[in-house]
């Protein structure tokens, strides 16, 4: 039941983000080029009307920029949606380029796409050195904002920024080992979150980070400082979610009921395990064929958590879902077998 180790990157450059600077200077460079040419210098006695005038021209000359921002956002969506990642990551770095010049490095909007940014690193491309470094930007163009919001669509784009760049810092931190400052990060989040519930009785669905993903997280990292209760509490919490959203048939399910079993095997409640894992068989058994690889991982996990109950009246069950997942194997035509069932025969043999 355990994850496959994630490669963390240790190199910290990071050339798309320099690569896409540079480009994005043309536009920087052409703005002030078009202003200069409206504008030349002139003494101290223009009118008030002039004055209007030169502002007036100002705006139309951050068209261009506003114009290419605009369209890298719409881009986003449709690159994600093709699972292109990389190149929607690129886009995302062009969009707070873009922010910088049109809103300023200070401005609270430059850093709500630094906090895109950042959890873009970490969802599309796994990178969480890069995620750290974006959202630690963010995180400090937004602690140190003086300006006034003018409206409750202002602050709630606020307090969306700050509950994903601290959800971006809490998983780029857990996947570097350092639970405790993933669980400060995400009670941050979390805290966030509660206060735009508040603020939106509605409900907060329309967020990049969701509720359920951010309750994982805090399982996680809860799981990571070995806080086992209050790991629990988090994934209970989830799969309570999970099936008021989507029901109790749900793929979403599957992985939440295995990890949930594996912290009940921690605290040696094994018949408590047994059953988180029954469900997840049960789900991937009517979601997938009898040869699927999600079934045969389901009916693994299963017979290894009856093998480590020790329980006689498991013995019969950890043969026949031996037997069941060796039989699906050889109807694929494959060679050799599962890497659970080795593991299996070695727990039987004791």
């Amino acid at each position: 039941m355990q994850a496959s180790p994630i490669r963390i990157p240790t190199v910290s450059n990071d050339t798309d983000w320099d690569f896409c600077f540079h480009l994005s200077q043309q536009t920087r460079i052409l703005a002030h080029q078009q202003t200069d040419e409206l504008y030349p210098a002139t003494g101290s006695g223009e009118s008030e009307e002039d004055t209007k005038a030169k502002e007036e021209k100002t705006t139309d000359c951050m068209s261009l920029p506003k114009e290419k921002l605009a369209q890298s956002q719409k881009k986003i969506a449709q690159l994600i949606k093709g699972k292109m990642n990389t190149q929607a990551n690129k886009e995302l770095i062009r969009c707070a380029i873009l922010s910088r010049i049109i809103f300023g490095e200070e401005h609270w909007k430059c850093a709500q796409a630094l906090a895109c940014l950042a959890y873009g690193y970490l969802t599309l491309r796994g990178l969480p050195a890069q995620a750290k470094k974006h959202a630690e930007s963010a995180k400090n163009t937004l602690l140190t904002w003086k300006g006034k919001t003018t409206s409750d669509k202002e602050r709630k784009e606020i307090l969306e920024a700050l509950v994903m760049l601290y959800y971006t810092l809490g998983v780029a931190w857990l996947l570097q080992n350092h639970g405790r400052e993933a669980y400060f990060n995400l009670q941050k989040a979390e805290r966030n979150m509660m206060e735009l519930k508040e603020l939106y009785r509605r409900g907060v669905c329309g967020l990049q980070v969701s509720e359920k993903d951010l309750t994982i997280a805090l399982g996680r990292a809860s799981l990571a400082i070995h806080r086992l209760n209050l790991a629990l509490a988090y994934f209970e919490k989830a799969i309570g979610n999970v099936i008021a959203a989507k029901g109790d048939r749900t793929l979403d399910l599957v992985s939440l009921y295995q990890e949930i079993a594996q912290m009940e095997q921690l605290r040696r409640n094994h018949d408590q395990a047994i059953q988180y894992l029954q469900q997840a068989h049960s789900i991937c058994v009517s979601l997938f064929t009898e040869v699927s690889p999600q079934t045969a991982e389901a009916s693994a996990l299963l017979a290894k958590a009856y093998a480590m109950s020790g329980e006689i009246q498991h013995r019969g069950k950890v043969v026949l879902l031996q037997v069941g997942i060796w039989e699906r194997h050889q109807g694929t035509g494959e060679g050799g077998q599962y890497p659970m069932l080795s593991w299996l025969d070695q727990t039987n043999g004791h």
